[in-house]
């Protein structure tokens, strides 16, 4: 049995999509649990919030890895961020019993990719992302790592890669937005770049 989790309700037939792959796919997986964290975008949710124009194709948030045995680890990179992503968010876990063009994708434990449309044979509600994910966390399914508990370097890992990120893809209004508003660690080393920038970051991590 393969799942895909989507805001999107009755939905009979899963059709291909690009995503992070580049290639047009049907995204699935063999754990349930994985999918909630694909329930929402917390870019998108910023730009909605803020009344911020969603042009264009949007970034997507991944703040997850896996465990050496494949369990999903969800990591908050700023405070509060699983609440601000996932709290009152609503949306379908749908199962497919049959994809037989389905691939195991070599960068994500326990997911797999169709190139076809696959046909729904199943679909449960979620009333609330954020209850599921603790729920999934609460029976061991997944792990949590809130940002309260992420180690000095760990946090100026996050620094580090949430910096490169802004030069990367800064000319993407919304993801450039959404970073300066998370981080603003990043604000200032725009205005003040050099010894300020660095106090800023050293507060964060």
């Amino acid at each position: 049995m393969f799942y895909h989790a989507s805001p999107t309700g009755q939905i009979d037939v899963l059709r291909p999509a690009v995503s992070g792959h580049g290639t047009p796919l049907v995204y699935l997986s063999a754990k349930p649990e994985n999918c909630l964290v694909y329930l929402s975008n917390a870019v998108e949710r910023f730009c909605r919030a803020q009344g911020i124009a969603l042009e264009g194709r949007l970034r997507t948030w991944a703040s997850y890895g896996f465990s050496p045995e494949g369990k999903l680890i969800l990591e908050e990179y700023y405070p509060y961020a699983l609440r601000e992503t996932y709290a009152g968010v609503g949306g379908y876990l749908y199962a497919v019993a049959d994809a037989p063009q389905a691939a195991p994708l070599p960068d994500i434990p326990f997911a797999f990719g169709s190139p076809q449309a696959v046909r729904v044979t199943g679909s449960t509600p979620v009333p609330d992302a954020l209850a599921a994910l603790l729920a999934a966390e609460k029976r061991g399914k997944i792990k949590i790592r809130r940002f309260c508990t992420q180690s000095a370097e760990k946090r100026r890992w996050i620094a580090q890669t949430v910096r490169a990120e802004l030069h990367a893809y800064g000319e993407e209004t919304q993801y450039a937005a959404f970073l300066l508003a998370k981080f603003p660690f990043l604000r200032t080393a725009e205005e003040n770049p050099g010894r300020q920038a660095r106090k800023d970051e050293e507060a964060f991590s």
